[in-house]
C-alpha cells in the first residue's frame, strides 16, 4: 500500500506539515473571498482574508477554533502584533456592505463591509471628518474612535447588534431595561446577559465609575448609562477592538450618531495605571472577554492601546 506522503509526491501536491499550512488549505478550499498569506521569518503563520458572505465568515470561524488560529478584524489603528500565535486577518468585503434604510426612519440596516464613505453619503454628516474607506466594523471596533464619556455610549448612534461569538452562536444585542420580563432567546443569550449584569453591580465596576473616563477596555457602562438613557447591550460591542465577536450587522441611527467625544481623558493603559485602576479595569476586561469569548477565538487584545 501506498503511503500518504508517496501519494502527495506522485500527485504532485505537498501535504501540509503543520496546523497553520492545514488551516490554509483548508481556508483556500471552503472560502470564496481572496486570501493572502503573509510570510514573516521568526513569526507564527498570518494572512489576510476578505469575505464577502456571512457563510464564509462562519468557515473562518469554524477553521480558527478547530486549528487555534487567532480570527482577527482587519482594518484597526495600533492592531496588536502577534509573533507567537497564527492569526488571519479578516476584512469584510463588498459583497457584505447592505446600506438600508428602515422604514423611512433615521434608522439604517448596515453590514460590517459598508464603508463610512457611503454613511455619509446617506446622511451620516457628522462622520465626514473620519477616513471615507474605513468600513463601519472597523470604525465600530476601533477604541480610539469611539471613546465616548462613561455612561455616554448612546452618542454613537449604534441601537441594535448581532454578535457571532467564538462559539459560532450569533445573538441579537440591543436596548434592556432593568424592569424586563421579556425572555431572553437562546441559551447563550440567557447565560450573557446575567453575567454582564453581575459584574456591573460588583465592586470593580463602582471604582471604575469613579474615573473621568471609562478606564476598562470594554464598555460595560453601557448598562451603566446616564440618566435619561437607556441601557444597551449592543454598546458592548463599542471599540471592542474585535476581541468580543464579529459584528453580522448593525443598526444605526443616524439622528443620534455623534462622534464628538467632549471628555478630558481618554483610554491608555499607561493612564489606567495612573489612576490605581489596574486591578479593577483588568480584572474587569477578562471577566467581560471570558462571558463573550471564553475559548479564546478572538485576540485577547485587539488594539495596543
Amino acid at each position: 500500500m501506498h503511503s500518504s506522503s508517496r501519494r502527495a509526491f506522485l500527485s504532485g501536491r505537498r501535504l501540509p506539515r503543520n496546523p497553520w499550512e492545514q488551516f490554509c488549505q483548508r481556508l483556500r478550499r471552503t472560502v470564496a473571498g481572496e486570501f493572502i498569506e503573509y510570510k514573516v521569518d521568526g513569526a507564527a503563520g498570518s494572512g489576510r482574508v476578505t469575505v464577502h458572505e456571512t457563510a464564509d465568515v462562519h468557515h473562518v470561524r469554524a477553521l480558527c477554533h478547530e486549528y487555534g488560529v487567532v480570527f482577527c478584524l482587519e482594518g484597526l489603528s495600533m492592531p496588536m502584533r502577534f509573533v507567537e500565535q497564527s492569526v488571519i486577518w479578516v476584512r469584510p468585503g463588498k459583497g457584505m456592505s447592505r446600506l438600508s434604510r428602515i422604514d423611512d426612519s433615521d434608522r439604517w440596516f448596515v453590514q460590517p463591509g459598508c464603508t463610512l464613505g457611503d454613511l455619509v453619503d446617506a446622511g451620516f454628516v457628522r462622520l465626514g471628518h473620519l477616513p471615507r474607506h474605513l468600513t463601519v466594523a472597523a470604525w465600530l471596533a476601533d477604541r480610539t474612535l469611539s471613546d465616548y464619556a462613561t455612561g455616554c455610549t448612546h452618542r454613537s448612534g449604534l441601537e441594535h447588534v448581532s454578535l457571532l461569538l467564538g462559539d459560532g452562536q450569533s445573538v441579537h444585542l440591543g436596548p434592556f431595561a432593568t424592569q424586563n420580563t421579556k425572555p431572553l432567546k437562546g441559551l447563550r443569550l440567557q447565560q450573557l446577559v446575567p453575567a454582564l449584569f453581575r459584574l456591573a453591580a460588583g465592586p470593580e465596576a463602582a471604582a471604575c465609575l469613579k474615573s473621568d473616563f471609562w478606564p476598562v477596555r470594554y464598555r460595560l457602562d453601557a448598562i451603566m448609562p446616564v440618566s435619561g438613557h437607556t441601557q444597551n447591550l449592543a454598546h458592548l460591542c463599542i471599540g471592542h477592538g474585535g476581541d468580543l465577536g464579529w459584528v453580522e450587522w448593525m443598526v444605526l441611527n443616524a439622528g443620534t450618531t455623534d462622534p464628538e467625544q467632549d471628555r478630558t481623558a481618554c483610554y491608555s493603559s499607561d493612564l489606567v495605571a495612573e489612576q490605581g485602576l489596574d486591578d479593577a479595569a483588568v480584572t474587569l476586561d477578562w471577566d467581560i472577554k471570558a462571558a463573550f469569548d471564553p475559548e479564546r477565538v478572538f485576540p485577547d487584545y485587539g488594539q495596543d492601546l
